[in-house]
């Protein structure tokens, strides 16, 4: 069996081709295909060949349509895009025309956007931002959509909104040429313009995390009300040696640079923390000489994220212990009380203690070459 999907970047609407040698209900039945995808496509999926192909002239101008009330926040270009086009334009479109879109673009997010579902188009609160392409041929302006992203507007008490990112997707063809990040700086540029109270993503992949702290670092930099705060750590982390101290030391950002960079740059504080790491990481070149003392840093950090804020009598344990469900999917939590009433803590196998450190340790070594990855392309843009 093969099905091979057609999906126009025109109109968006979609056709398949099923072909097979044979079928077999195997006594269960045979799978009615055509109902199958038509719980992904909807009304998107045309009939015939023929009839697809009638869309690229008859739906050509349907986007063009659906975006016309649209605002326009952004038009230009981006000096990192690998690519050369006319002009790039990212559109913000509400109401029932996002709805008509969405309802297009939907099969994609199904399809290529991993765990995700579908928006509530009848929520006033979402918004869609559209990333378009213009060219000019001859009188004629051409519109091209690359992907978009879906964005969801919380109150925020008194007077204020949160923005939360949903979902982000530039299609395949256009992958990986820089047009993402394109996307996301701008919508970052409209959080500061339009003074929210924060900027957050809903569970972004590694990919989409990376984008994010290559977008963020450079802005970091910028803003002079952190460097104290920043070189004060780093100073310490030059001086002191890590290895013979007694005690987790902490090296977070104090509370009222937290809020600052919130402020300014609508930075929420977890994707904050996490840049801080890469800040460090930056202002302590050659990091060669200073990596075991940063490592110790990243370590304790996710220590306690993973364990809990007390990694001594007081703090979460999560143990293996026998069970009739399944191992890989079950698992019992402890929460001791501190107080140094011993008969509360819990006792942790010797064996599970190693295992324990090697699985932070690992976790470590992937948090740091994240690091790396983003140190690397915040200095190329920099040079």
């Amino acid at each position: 069996m093969q099905i091979t999907v057609w999906i126009s970047s025109v109109s968006f609407q979609a056709y398949a081709d099923i072909s097979f040698e044979s079928t077999c209900d195997a006594g269960k039945g045979i799978t009615d295909l055509k109902s199958a995808l038509q719980n992904i496509f909807a009304d998107n999926l045309v009939e015939t060949k023929e009839d697809f192909l009638k869309t690229f002239s008859t739906e050509a101008n349907c986007v063009k349509s659906m975006i016309s009330d649209g605002k326009i926040v952004s038009n230009g270009l981006d000096e990192h895009l690998k690519v050369d086009c006319s002009e790039l334009e990212v559109v913000r479109v509400k109401g029932t025309s996002m709805g008509l879109l969405y309802c297009r673009l939907v099969p994609l997010v199904l399809l290529l956007v991993d765990g995700s579902n579908p928006i509530d188009v009848t929520d006033p609160d979402w918004e869609i931002y559209l990333l378009m392409e213009k060219k000019s041929y001859g009188q004629d302006n051409l519109q091209k959509l690359l992907g978009f992203a879906a964005l969801y507007r919380f109150f925020h008490y008194p007077d204020s909104h949160r923005l939360r990112l949903g979902q982000i997707l530039v299609f395949p063809p256009y992958q990986r040429k820089g047009y993402g990040s394109y996307l996301l700086q701008v919508i970052t540029s409209m959080a500061v313009a339009d003074n929210v109270y924060d900027l957050s993503i809903e569970e972004p992949l590694d990919s989409l995390q990376h984008v994010r702290a290559c977008i963020d670092i450079p802005r970091l930099l910028s803003l002079q009300a952190i460097q104290p705060s920043l070189n004060s750590v780093v100073t310490r982390l030059k001086e002191e040696n890590l290895a013979k101290r007694t005690q987790m030391t902490r090296f977070s950002p104090p509370s009222d640079i937290i809020e600052e960079v919130r402020k300014t740059l609508k930075i929420n504080k977890k994707q904050f923390l996490q840049c801080w790491e890469i800040l460090i990481y930056l202002a302590l070149g050659p990091i060669e000489k200073y990596l075991e003392n940063f490592r110790t840093v990243v370590l304790d950090r996710i220590r306690a994220d993973v364990i809990g804020k007390d990694t001594g009598a007081g703090g979460k344990q999560v143990l293996e212990v026998p069970t009739e469900f399944d191992s890989e999917v079950s698992f019992v939590m402890f929460k001791t009380k501190g107080g140094g009433d011993e008969s509360k803590e819990v006792e942790i196998e010797e064996s599970d203690k190693i295992k324990q450190e090697e699985q932070l340790q690992k976790l470590v070594d992937e948090r740091i070459d994240a690091i790396k990855l983003v140190a690397e392309k915040v200095c190329v843009k920099s040079s």
